[in-house]
């Protein structure tokens, strides 16, 4: 392109031979550059939410392989903490739902690393450019939080419960649970500890990010203290105050922890 030059004027450049103005290849007026509209999200939604599905229905045919060692390995320890030793059940289906329902849990467990890592993808477009490369580390946390609390809850936390609804057996009364209360305890249970497992991973990324610090978090403990115990409240599967203590119990643990990941990676001040 010819550029003219008027008498007195300065003499005209070409603005590709200017050093001050950056190239970019970023067009204000095209609609990819722009941000996401409302329908673009939810459009970004549907794919997350579709190919979680398709996760989760691989993860249930590989889990309905295994599924009598899964349910084995649920059932069995519950079933010798009992005094008889057997778990009834008053519906001729409840043992095929049953089945059912531990390789729709076991599908779950299998396809939860992709699951979260379709929430990566659908909360990334709002992120700045250095928050995305805390993509692998997200996903493998909170893999590790979830299934650290699922071990928790499976190892300590509902065989308590279990002891703590035994130990109430008198001469006059029996404990013999059935197979859908039972089974539904478990899995309420299961997947409560593994969300509130998240914890540390969620405040290490809102340290890096600066949105909390380890003062924040020690200055609002007492606030935190009464939200822990109305949360173990609405989670905990029973009424009682042992499935309430042990659920608020790691909490109040995860939140010291949490309190100590943010003092480490927290965003230091400039000086």
């Amino acid at each position: 392109m010819a550029l003219v030059s008027f008498p007195g004027a300065a003499p005209a450049r070409d603005p590709d031979d200017d050093p001050r103005i950056e190239l970019t290849d970023e067009d204000p007026l095209d609609p990819a550059s722009a941000k996401m509209s409302f329908l673009e999200h939810l459009d970004e939604l549907r794919k997350r939410l579709i190919a979680s599905v398709l996760a989760l229905l691989v993860g249930c045919a590989i889990a309905f392989i295994f599924v009598s060692r899964i349910q084995a390995f649920i059932m069995e320890p519950l079933v010798k903490l009992l005094p008889g030793g057997q778990i009834i059940y008053t519906d001729g289906f409840e043992p095929f739902m049953l089945v059912m329902k531990i390789g729709a849990l076991g599908g779950l467990m299998i396809a939860s690393p992709f699951i979260i890592w379709q929430l990566w993808l659908f909360i990334a477009p709002g992120l700045y450019t250095h928050e995305k490369r805390f993509a692998i580390p997200f996903v493998l946390f909170s893999t590790i939080f979830f299934l650290a609390g699922a071990l928790f809850s499976h190892y300590i936390a509902f065989p308590w419960t279990w002891q703590f609804f035994i130990s109430w057996e008198t001469q006059y009364m029996k404990f013999l649970p059935s197979i859908k209360p039972l089974f539904g305890t478990y899995v309420k249970m299961l997947l409560a500890f593994g969300l509130i497992f998240q914890m540390p991973t969620l405040v290490f990324f809102l340290a890096r990010m600066g949105v909390v610090s380890a003062s924040f978090l020690i200055k609002n403990a007492k606030y935190a203290v009464l939200i822990i115990f109305i949360v173990a409240a609405v989670l905990s599967p029973g009424t009682d105050v042992v499935s309430q203590a042990l659920m608020a119990g790691p909490m109040l643990g995860l939140y010291c922890i949490s309190i100590l990941v943010a003092w480490i990676f927290q965003k230091r001040k400039a000086a």
